[in-house]
């Protein structure tokens, strides 16, 4: 527990720095973040004097105002869930990133918990066959994982998608289809949801998947050298016992490895979601930069980096409890 509480209080301070690094970000960046919604305000009607200093107070981009009692009122809003109103959308940031959220969620989830699972296990064949034609797969792994997220994206859409140019067999934008279907819990929206995750959760599976084969191989191969494994070898003990007992081993270090690819596949996933058009916070981000709807930005930013903090003290919480050594060392 004490070394859970120590994990908790470095990435309360993670936190911290990146909401302070949120609220500077719109402040310093070239580009003025009141100027769209006074453009949007104006075509409407004329927008006075006091109308720009009404949106100045809606956004908290008060001139007049210091950084720090902007800052101050900023941490007082995100303490009550106020992550501030879209101009662009014209709508509540929470409500928009409620409506965002699930979609990147249930991606991230799937993908990251398909690639971990099976590239733990197929890396584990792999050491455990090492010098039979499994080590094909070796050069494939490395490729995928070199590969940037987006381009990957783009080339599975030219030969899959059907926007593509070559077999067009599944849907690549969007994610349902928003001209036949209507969301709600329905057969064909339902279809229409499975068929168009299919090239991005694709996507990110090659990518991410590749490096936990890789490592899990590696260690892998490090750990059937050790004195343990040797020694049950010589007692005769059926080959899937001995492979149980290098595998859990060599699966912390992949444990451990597991917070930096989260990090990883997140920032990935924000850009396959553009490649798609996918109705998540990575797509609606660029959308928001786009249009200078810093407040949508600042949200989504804040909203992204607490998911990732709250997946590696998962993971944390995970290996400590599976590592005794991990408690010690905290």
């Amino acid at each position: 527990m004490g070394a859970l509480v120590r994990r908790v209080g470095v990435y309360f301070v993670a936190g911290w720095v990146a909401i302070t690094v949120s609220f500077l970000l719109p402040r310093i960046v070239p580009g003025n973040p009141v100027a769209g919604a006074v453009a949007r305000a104006s075509q409407s009607g004329n927008c006075n004097q006091q109308c720009v200093i009404a949106i100045e107070e809606q956004l908290g981009y008060n001139v007049h105002t210091s950084w720090w009692d902007q800052y101050v009122q900023y941490i007082g809003n995100l303490a009550h869930g106020d992550l501030g109103h879209s101009w662009s959308e014209n709508a509540p940031v929470g409500s928009l990133i409620l409506e965002y959220l699930p979609w990147t969620l249930a991606l991230l989830v799937i993908a990251t918990t398909l690639s971990f699972v099976g590239g733990s296990v197929v890396g584990t064949v792999i050491a455990w066959r090492r010098g039979s034609s499994l080590d094909l797969l070796i050069p494939f792994g490395t490729f995928f994982q070199a590969l940037p997220y987006f381009f990957l994206g783009i080339v599975l859409v030219l030969i899959f998608g059907q926007t593509g140019t070559m077999l067009r067999w599944v849907p690549s934008l969007f994610g349902y289809d928003i001209f036949t279907t209507t969301p709600g819990f329905n057969v064909p929206y339902l279809e229409s949801v499975l068929s168009h995750a299919i090239l991005p959760l694709t996507t990110i599976l090659l990518s991410s998947m590749a490096g936990f084969v890789l490592a899990m191989r590696n260690q892998m191969i490090i750990t059937m050298d050790e004195d343990f494994v040797l020694v049950a070898q010589a007692k005769g003990l059926p080959a899937r016992t001995v492979v149980w007992y290098a595998a859990r081993n060599a699966l912390l270090p992949v444990v451990a490895n597991f917070t930096i690819a989260i990090s990883l596949v997140v920032g990935g996933q924000i850009l396959v979601e553009i490649v798609f058009n996918y109705p998540g916070i990575g797509f609606h981000l660029y959308d928001a930069l786009g249009k200078l709807d810093y407040p949508l930005v600042q949200g989504v930013f804040v909203v992204i980096t607490l998911v990732v903090i709250a997946a590696n003290l998962i993971a944390d919480t995970v290996y400590v409890a599976i590592d005794p050594r991990a408690r010690q060392a905290a």
